[in-house]
């Protein structure tokens, strides 16, 4: 399935994670086997403590024909594996460009006043069944949530983690959900929200009028993050034109808010990739079937 663009689009896109694509969708589900470690990696974006048991997983267009998308169909090199009582995760994928500006402020002369930039830095997303019927489209009749992580170059990667948050899919109604209303009516409800604690960055807001330089940045960062949103250590590199991300987190925080990986078998998931990118327009793999049976 496709995402059409049309009359209430517009209002749902602000609040999309993971969407469909054709890859998504026509993909039979892909098993991924989870490895054992006996030594955990470094969290700090350098790959080579993880061997070749690379799984290339394609990931397409989230939105057929979207012009915004600037990475289009490429493949994502994963691997997952277990080390003690945490689960660790290793991506490599293609970006011709290192983003790591997000929204910038720039002084315009003629105005007296900041104006803040559109630029947007690169991330990835990896959601985990948290319960319900799992679907890797989010504009279907289904009832499920997931567990999310979300990196950003620009963002969160300055403070060393991937913000933690789930996402509620549901054709019942939600409040503060974003809607999208199917072709026979049914409206589907989208709500994304970021675990409880504090983040490790936030929005800048310098004072428009008051100059202090060209150019500023468009986060500022707050300290460490603090509670369920920073369970996730990240670390992500770019180097000869690739992204080099590394994350962990425990098998189960304890966290209400987080699916615990802990004792299982298997469970149901999906990435997503963004190169300057929001929303909507990035490119999405089909489900991973992840097994743990060897990781024990």
């Amino acid at each position: 399935m496709k995402l059409p663009k049309h009359a209430r689009y517009g209002v749902m896109v602000a609040a999309l994670g993971l969407a469909s694509s054709a890859v998504a969708e026509m993909a039979a589900p892909r098993d991924l086997v989870v490895q054992k470690m006996t030594t955990a990696p470094v969290i700090d974006g350098n790959l080579s403590e993880w061997g070749s048991a690379w799984e290339l997983i394609p990931v397409d267009e989230a939105i057929e024909g979207d012009n915004k998308n600037r990475l289009g169909k490429v493949d994502v090199e994963l691997q997952v594996a277990v080390a003690g009582d945490e689960i660790f995760v290793a991506a490599r994928w293609p970006d011709k460009s290192e983003s790591r500006a997000y929204k910038p402020w720039s002084w315009k002369k003629a105005r007296k006043r900041y104006s803040r930039g559109k630029d947007r830095d690169d991330m990835f997303a990896l959601r985990f069944d948290m319960g319900g019927d799992f679907r890797t489209c989010m504009i279907e009749k289904a009832n499920y949530d997931v567990d999310v992580w979300l990196w950003s170059a620009g963002r969160s990667d300055q403070v060393n983690y991937a913000t933690d948050g789930w996402h509620r899919i549901s054709f019942e109604l939600q409040m503060d959900a974003a809607e999208y209303e199917m072709d026979d009516g049914t409206v589907i409800y989208i709500k994304k929200q970021s675990d409880e604690g504090q983040a490790g960055f936030e929005n800048n807001k310098p004072k428009r009028k008051e100059f202090e330089g060209d150019e500023l940045p468009g986060v500022e960062l707050v300290g460490e993050p603090r509670g369920s949103i920073g369970d996730v250590a990240a670390k992500g590199v770019w180097k000869d034109g690739y992204w080099h991300l590394e994350m962990k987190r425990k098998l189960d925080t304890g966290h209400s808010d987080d699916v615990s990986l802990a004792g299982i078998d298997s469970i149901r998931s999906q990435i997503g990739v963004f190169d300057q990118g929001f929303a909507e327009h990035k490119s999405v793999s089909g489900e991973l079937r992840l097994d743990f049976t060897q990781a024990r």
